[in-house]
């Protein structure tokens, strides 16, 4: 792991996001509830922030954080028949929390696939991506911008 000892403690935010992409039956399905496993989009969102708490454990190297606040949100994307999730991960410490915005996105996706995929096999998950960091000696950076902002 690298070493953060010598950093300051700062306010760190993250926000990632990410999308599955899936049949007009299937999101309409997620969206009335009437899924066979229940309520999709309740049960991913616990798996995010599940996920999220757990980051160090899934991926080698990465720091184990204390997390004070995960959010999880779903959007129904209707026109192009897919479900978007942006997860936004805080903590006060040495590291950002990057990794956990982006597994608790990669969880939420997951398991929307696990409880649809009964009825649509050919879900796609696409666009993962980190949207968003603040705080640290590198400052305030968002997706699609050339330089750091502020």
């Amino acid at each position: 792991m690298v070493d953060v000892g010598g950093k300051a403690e700062t306010r760190r935010v993250a926000r990632a996001g990410g999308r599955i992409a899936m049949s007009s039956d299937t999101l309409e399905q997620i969206a009335a509830g009437t899924g066979s496993k229940g309520d999709v989009l309740g049960v991913a969102r616990i798996a995010g922030i599940q996920a999220a708490k757990r980051t160090s454990e899934l991926i080698p190297l990465c720091h184990p954080l204390a997390l004070t606040r995960i959010d999880i949100d779903f959007v129904l994307d209707r026109p192009h028949t897919a479900v978007e999730c942006i997860a936004t991960a805080e903590t006060t410490g040495r590291t950002g929390v990057e990794m956990e915005a982006l597994t608790a996105v990669a969880a939420a996706l997951l398991t929307v696939y696990d409880m649809c995929k009964a009825v649509d096999r050919g879900m796609r998950l696409e666009r993962m991506q980190l949207l968003e960091k603040k705080g640290g000696k590198s400052g305030h950076w968002v997706a699609g911008r050339k330089t750091r902002a502020g």
